[in-house]
Order: C-alpha cells, then structure tokens, then sequence
C-alpha cells in the first residue's frame, strides 16, 4: 500500500524532473501540472524509463508526437537547425532528456531507499501505454507538460508496489 504522503512524493519529485528535463535552453518557461483526462495524450510514440528499488518498481512515460514542433524543440536544445537535426540526434535528444528526468527522479528516491535502479530508455508505440492499468499499480497519475505555453508532452507515473510505502520528501525549497 501506498500511503497518500508517498503518492503526493512521487507526484512532485517527477514534477520537478519532468519540469528541468523538458526545457530546452535557458530562458525556457516549463509546467508540468496534473492531467486529469487521459484521453488528452494524443501523441503517438512513448519514452519508457523505469526505476526500481526492493520494494516499488516506477515506470515513468514520456508521450511525444515526433513532428515539427518537437523536432524544432530538440533542435534548439542541440543547438542545430531542425533541418540539420537528423533522426538519431532526435531520438538521442528526447533519450537523453528521459534520462536527466530519470537521474533526478532517482536522486530523490535514493534519500529514501537505497539500491534504487535505472533502465536505459525505450522508445515505444503509444499503445504499449494503453496497457499501463494491467501493472495494477498502486499509484498511477498522468501530467502535461508545456513549454513556452505550448502543450508539447504528456508523461505518466506508474508506481508498482511491493511492500508498503510511507514516506515523505523534502520540499523543493528545502533541497
């Protein structure tokens, strides 16, 4: 079981990841906030990032639409055009994002739990996600993600639990 303190936890510390890994060069606003409605993820491909420790197994999903605005997101992070943004550097791009979200993520959970593990990211089909509910997970919770008030991803948290979890992390300002 997980108490509602963990839920809140895990909300916000994705929050927090999720909001220093999208952007994409300095000066960029970036929200993430609650979605309420999954029938608002539209985009059509996913990056899939797990996190595991003894007790939980997370799964974190990044949902993107691989299409101009995206490919034009990524091109300013790498510092490129997007004509010269090839599909490698695209994917590795939007990778390495999934990571920093993930290292972050972890950091935080390491406080808690020690032995807290990463996956690499995969790039799957968004409906694999459609599948999330059949992990049974104790928390799942969906976000929005806009950067310079443009919806551009979606992501979701899924957390699979193994024992019970009640804890509580420090607040931003504090850390």
């Amino acid at each position: 079981m997980i108490s509602n303190s963990a839920k809140n936890s895990f909300d916000q510390s994705i929050m927090q990841a999720l909001k220093g890994a999208m952007i994409a060069a300095s000066g960029d606003a970036c929200e993430v906030t609650k979605e309420d409605n999954p029938a608002a993820i539209t985009e059509s491909k996913v990056v899939m990032l797990t996190s595991s420790s003894y007790v939980f197994r997370v799964f974190v999903l990044i949902y993107f639409e691989p299409n101009e605005a995206t490919r034009e997101h990524f091109a300013r992070r790498n510092r490129t055009s997007v004509a010269d943004l090839t599909d490698q550097a695209f994917i590795d791009s939007l990778c390495e994002s999934g990571n920093m979200c993930s290292g972050a993520f972890n950091r935080d959970l390491g406080r808690q739990y020690p032995h807290v593990g990463l996956s690499t990211p995969n790039i799957l089909d968004k409906h694999c996600a459609d599948n999330l509910e059949t992990l049974k997970g104790g928390h799942v919770q969906h976000f929005r993600i806009d950067v310079n008030q443009a919806t551009l991803f979606h992501a979701s948290l899924c957390v699979c639990d193994y024992a019970d979890l009640d804890f509580s992390l420090a607040s931003s300002a504090e850390m």
